[in-house]
């Protein structure tokens, strides 16, 4: 199979796990209507694993896709743009400082600090102009927790996924294209 139908196919996947894991545990958050999913690091991930670019597109339509299927359909832009940016950082990241294995774990690590900041900025500046400042401000501190799991979680399943050795393949091609 050559480079590119790879990496698609791969991000197919990712964006796949993204929804799944979005889907499959849901902790409500009480107030906001929204809840804690570890689907955030699968987002982390995907940057990760198939860089910026491909990243951006696997972790967007893939987050999408829950909020689609889960009947949030006005966040579906929303969270393309934000879960997107936040796997487009998590990939930067991880081609600018993961340049061996201890940096590319703390790299990995710097993705979820990433994630923390944008799940919780970039929903939070959303949020004003949905329902006020107030209801806003009362998703930060889910979306944080949110962010954290997601940065323990991607910690976590990073050296898991690399055993992998496709994957590790692709994520060594999308360090390379930096």
């Amino acid at each position: 199979m050559n480079s590119k139908l790879k990496k698609i196919v791969m991000a197919a996947l990712f964006a796949a796990f993204a929804c799944v894991a979005t889907m499959s545990i849901r902790i409500p958050t009480p107030g906001t209507g929204g809840y804690i999913h570890p689907g955030d690091a699968i987002v982390i991930l995907s940057g990760v694993i198939l860089g910026p670019v491909w990243g951006l597109l696997a972790a967007g339509i893939g987050s999408a896709m829950a909020d689609l299927i889960g009947g949030y359909f006005i966040y579906v832009p929303i969270t393309f743009v934000i879960k997107g940016l936040i796997a487009f950082a998590a990939g930067v990241l991880y081609q600018k400082v993961g340049k061996t294995s201890k940096s590319s774990y703390i790299a990995v690590i710097l993705g979820g600090v990433a994630d923390i900041v944008l799940v919780a900025g970039g929903y939070f500046l959303c949020e004003i102009f949905l329902y006020g400042t107030a209801a806003a401000l009362a998703s930060v501190p889910a979306n944080i927790i949110q962010g954290i799991g997601g940065l323990i979680i991607s910690a976590v399943l990073y050296p898991i996924l690399l055993a992998v050795p496709d994957i590790r393949r692709v994520a060594q091609e999308a360090k390379v294209q930096a």
